[in-house]
């Protein structure tokens, strides 16, 4: 397995596996495929700033994505990330999500973000020990915030801190300043 940084050229097979989830689990509340014009505007906006990640194999066949993305839109968010982790399904428990996330949260930290923020749909044990095992906390539950698949879904709000530095912030650094520190060939 090797984690890399996405290009453009992988929006297609990251798109395959967020719309998989979309049409097949609650985990994902888009309720249609996405299109490619909506991921790429996306990507282009975020991902000099918020990295964009694959899990990949040797035949270059992704199998897994984390990203980073803006918390809020008032800049005294700015130093606060939203983070996601999606994977091939049947993948859960093999240590793509935690390769996914230790390479993520590396990035976000050499960044100089401070606070990082995931929302759950429950139930999604492996998500929440995922989440658990990287200091996340559930700060709250939005009940019955989605309506998908004929019925009502809680999302759990979770929030971690992955700089324990409480003097001033320094301005975010680009993905691309910190990658070749942070980046070690898988």
């Amino acid at each position: 397995m090797r984690i890399r940084r996405a290009s453009a050229d992988d929006l297609d097979a990251m798109l395959a596996l967020s719309n998989w989830y979309a049409e097949h689990t609650a985990a994902n509340f888009a309720v249609e495929p996405e299109s490619e014009q909506d991921w790429q505007r996306a990507f282009e906006a975020s991902h000099e700033h918020y990295p964009w990640l694959i899990a990949e194999d040797d035949d270059h066949d992704v199998f897994g994505f984390a990203k980073a993305s803006p918390y809020a839109g008032r800049c005294a968010y700015r130093w606060s990330a939203e983070i996601t982790v999606y994977l091939r399904d049947g993948l859960t428990g093999r240590g793509v999500g935690t390769a996914l996330y230790d390479m993520l949260f590396a990035v976000l930290r050499a960044q100089g973000f401070r606070t990082v923020t995931a929302g759950i749909t429950l139930p999604n044990d492996a998500s929440v020990a995922l989440h658990r095992r990287y200091g996340l906390e559930q700060i709250g539950v939005r009940s019955r915030i989605g309506w998908k698949f004929d019925r009502w879904h809680d999302v759990s709000l979770w929030q971690g801190k992955i700089s324990d530095d409480e003097g001033p912030p320094t301005p975010i650094r680009p993905v691309a300043d910190v990658w070749p520190s942070i980046h070690a060939p898988r």
